[in-house]
């Protein structure tokens, strides 16, 4: 979760000695990549006024130019390359993560970076320099982080940075200038020497940051840490088009050929906006919050999960969001809860951000001086879907709907989850649920 780096002032006996130095005993930045991801949907009070016509647009007009549309697309990259390496890594478990937390917390980073360490850093977030520049990628995240941070009463959404800095070393003021003006990071001097102090700082701030859902996410701390980076998103959403909690049954989940398990399985007959993807063998259903930000179910047909991770991509994701088209439908969908908890490195080292992992890395942008790694980097998340969970609100759920029989769409077996901001095209969360017994 963080990066701890550790400078060392050499003297001049030591400078001869540095080569070897740098080769076996370099100081790491316990760069605590603390990618504290939270998603915590929640239900609704209020029916969904349907419209026969949607402009699917991601973006209206005069929108295209903000800043943040520069780091759209290698957002969106970044987010299906590292699940086709989470997913390829855990077939048989459910999946959970947030992109846009991990990449926040890479770029800043890479504020401190030079050199290759800071080209594999930002190529690997899906920035290439010669089309999006250093302070272009920076100005992106600040007016994203300001786009998705907006007061809103009907969703709540909140994603912020800090720096948990080592209270006997000094960085460089530009990095902690940058970090606070692009990233509006928290700077917290912290006592690594007393790791369970530090640990208990740390852990307090993240629990408060997401409501205590995540607690306890920093262990193990080394005393001789430099910083922690910690990106939290915690999001609290409600259905526009909410589910009868009085309509939950209990159903069967088709794990796999061998394996069902008893799930309390939503159940609404309404309006929903879905696309059969005859292509990929996968019904999508996108399910709206209130607010702008949906969740789009993908459904692969029996058999067809790796066909359709596979094909998983920014293009195919915008192909979902352009043709889906409202429907009346039998909507089956388990209430679930999941989290998941990551060692990045060596995902990241897939996607061949390998130097700050070692001795060659170069951030001497955040001390001034070389001697510094990324020691360890986790990401943590979590995502609860469920219906209306309040009596007073189970009376606002009712819809007058047709006398017929509407097609089926059972939810019953593995599927994808990936939340979006559509306003901003930003992806949130993405989520694969294989057994939603499995917490």
């Amino acid at each position: 979760m963080g990066v701890v780096c550790v400078p060392v002032e050499m003297s001049g006996k030591e400078r001869r000695g540095a080569e070897n130095f740098q080769r076996n005993t370099m100081p790491h930045i316990y760069l605590s990549l603390l990618l504290a991801g939270l998603c915590a949907f929640a239900h609704c009070h209020h029916t969904l006024d349907h419209k026969e016509d949607h402009d699917h647009s991601p973006l209206a007009e005069g929108d295209r130019d903000l800043p943040s549309v520069k780091i759209v697309q290698g957002n969106a990259d970044f987010a299906f390359r590292f699940y086709h390496h989470v997913a390829s890594e855990t077939a048989e478990k459910n999946i959970i993560f947030s992109p846009l937390s991990i990449s926040a917390a890479l770029a800043i980073l890479s504020l401190g970076a030079q050199n290759t360490t800071l080209s594999q850093l930002l190529l690997g977030l899906g920035f290439n320099q010669s089309d999006t520049s250093e302070q272009e990628i920076h100005e992106g995240f600040h007016h994203l982080l300001h786009m998705l941070n907006l007061p809103n009463a009907e969703i709540k959404l909140s994603i912020g940075n800090a720096l948990f800095t080592n209270d006997q070393v000094k960085l460089v003021k530009k990095f902690l200038d940058d970090a606070k003006h692009f990233y509006e990071a928290d700077v917290l001097p912290t006592n690594f020497m007393n790791p369970a102090v530090a640990e208990s700082q740390i852990n307090g701030y993240i629990k408060n940051k997401t409501n205590g859902k995540l607690d306890d996410v920093v262990q193990g701390l080394d005393p001789e840490a430099v910083m922690i980076i910690v990106n939290y998103i915690y999001m609290t959403a409600f259905w526009k088009n909410p589910f009868n909690y009085l309509h939950t049954s209990e159903g069967d989940f088709y794990v796999d050929e061998q394996t069902t398990v008893k799930v309390p399985m939503m159940n609404k007959d309404s309006r929903f906006e879905t696309y059969r993807d005859n292509i990929l063998s996968c019904e999508v259903v996108k399910l709206p919050y209130k607010g702008d930000v949906s969740a789009f179910f993908i459904l692969p047909d029996q058999g067809k999960m790796k066909q359709v991770e596979n094909a998983l991509s920014k293009d195919v994701l915008l192909k979902w969001m352009k043709l889906v088209k409202p429907w009346r439908i039998e909507l089956a969908l388990p209430r679930f809860t999941i989290s998941s908890n990551y060692v990045l490195q060596e995902m990241l080292r897939k996607m061949n951000i390998t130097e700050v992992f070692t001795n060659r890395a170069d951030l001497s942008g955040i001390t001034g001086k070389p001697e510094l790694k990324v020691s360890k980097a986790i990401h943590k998340a979590y995502l609860n879907v469920h219906e209306n969970g309040t009596e007073a609100a189970a009376t606002t759920v009712f819809e007058s709907v047709p006398y017929s029989v509407p097609p089926e769409v059972k939810i019953n077996h593995p599927f994808l989850m990936v939340t979006v901001h559509e306003k901003t095209s930003t992806i949130l969360f993405i989520g694969k649920v294989k057994n939603p017994n499995e917490t």
